[in-house]
């Protein structure tokens, strides 16, 4: 018997389908006098509700990054620490973030907590991590993730799985576990210091609260702004 393929969505129904993807916000608001004098204790008190809340990597982060002529990239990484000085993340500095970092030092930073309608989006400016603390994390790593930063070129082109299986395996065999790995010369640390960070807390008829601080003289001004 003949076979056909199921067909699939025209693109009239994709189209009507996708338009439809929408849902009200009702679970909070957002007022100025709720919000810490300094983005970072308010960001650390949204953090921690989204830790309470359950949610899934609440450290999981859109990092957006530019080439020194502008071009820009994306993509999710995880945050590894956050004080008074900003966000840092770890990467290869060859990595395509890295090289970007490097070269036009400055990113931002989307925290995306849809289960709690909000987002935290961060801007600021990349500065490198001391190596001693970058050597303090990476010792903290379990130890496959240790040898994978040393197996991994990061954004380099291989030639199939098999060839980065084998360069761990021969790596791993180098340094099995139970021993030292040293840390990568070409590892490390990125901080973000934010000169900017919105708070996004989603509201019926997409009226959303947005409330901005803005780094201002040697302080912080905190703005709202039109959703």
């Amino acid at each position: 018997m003949e076979q056909h393929a199921p067909v699939g969505l025209t693109d009239a129904e994709r189209k009507a389908r996708l338009a439809a993807l929408r849902r009200s916000y009702e679970r909070s608001s957002l007022d100025e006098a709720d919000l810490a004098p300094d983005p970072v204790t308010q960001f650390q008190r949204w953090f921690d509700d989204a830790v309470d809340a359950g949610i899934v990597e609440p450290n999981a982060m859109v990092l957006a990054t530019a080439t020194a002529d502008g071009v820009p990239s994306s993509r999710t990484v995880l945050l590894k620490g956050v004080d008074e000085r900003g966000f840092v993340l770890f990467t290869n500095h060859g990595s395509r973030k890295g090289r970007e970092m490097l070269a036009n030092p400055h990113a931002s930073l989307t925290f995306p907590w849809h289960e709690m309608d909000r987002q935290v989006i961060v801007q600021g400016e990349v500065e490198q991590v001391d190596r001693d603390e970058t050597e303090e994390y990476f010792r903290s790593r379990p130890h496959g993730s240790q040898v994978g930063a040393w197996a991994s070129e990061q954004s380099s082109v291989v030639p199939d799985r098999a060839a980065l299986d084998a360069r761990y395996d021969e790596l791993g065999a180098r340094w099995p576990e139970g021993t030292a790995v040293p840390v990568p010369a070409h590892w490390g640390g990125f901080r973000v210091r934010p000169v900017s960070m919105e708070l996004w807390q989603g509201r019926s008829s997409r009226l959303h609260d947005r409330l901005r601080y803005r780094r201002a003289g040697g302080g912080w001004v905190i703005e709202r702004l039109a959703p």
